[in-house]
């Protein structure tokens, strides 16, 4: 896929396509292409997390933190790890039910020389292949958090064609790491960390047309 010379733009993904379980629509994020003021490219790795989860930040309840979990779905929820990095999430279901998917890993196809600047490296592999990478990468910080992503500076444009999905554990977490809710584009070079392929018949090969 080579967005800077699509001949006519898909529509970008509007509010209803984030208002469905996570579960069900998290492995459709993978080939859409994820845009923050014209710079990134598609995404290649996420991880979904459900208020039942306790892994999840809205485990507990809401906080002043995870605040944006619970409001309507289609927005971003942006959050510090370890007090370093800034993590980007997508926030899915209905209001007050706190379902987001982590955005771990995007292939870099718009701004690559603006990822380089803001990343202080050129290796085009290693740009965004982390959830702390992309939002460097891509400018996110906490004043994105609570953002529709169906509006500027947001654009999320929905994959071309099949995908081929990889299905494996998520990565980085103590509580419920066995749950098989990391989903990656099989065979990609720009994933956080190679996955083995759990990947079930109803998901491998899901059609890209959202």
């Amino acid at each position: 896929m080579n967005v800077a010379v699509r001949g006519t733009a898909p529509a970008a993904l509007g509010r209803t396509f984030f208002a469905r379980s996570v579960h069900d629509v998290a492995p459709d994020l993978i080939g859409a292409v994820l845009l923050v003021d014209g710079v990134g490219g598609m995404i290649v790795e996420v991880e979904a997390y459900d208020p039942d989860d306790p892994a999840s930040h809205a485990f507990r309840g809401q906080t002043a933190r995870n605040t944006a979990m619970f409001g309507p779905p289609g927005h971003a929820y942006v959050y510090r790890s370890y007090g370093l990095h800034w993590c980007l999430n997508f926030v899915w279901d209905a209001p007050g039910h706190a379902s987001a998917v982590l955005i771990r890993a995007v292939m870099p196809q718009l701004g690559v020389d603006v990822m380089r600047t803001r990343r202080r490296l050129e290796k085009e592999t290693l740009l965004c292949a982390g959830p702390g990478r992309v939002c460097e990468a891509l400018g996110i910080s906490r004043a994105h958090d609570g953002l529709a992503l169906d509006l500027p500076p947001f654009v999320i444009l929905p994959p071309e064609g099949s995908v081929p999905i990889a299905v494996g554990t998520r990565i980085g977490i103590t509580k419920a790491a066995e749950k098989p809710w990391r989903y990656g584009l099989k065979g990609s070079l720009f994933l956080s960390r190679k996955m083995p392929d759990l990947t079930p018949p109803s998901i491998a090969g899901r059609p890209g047309d959202c």
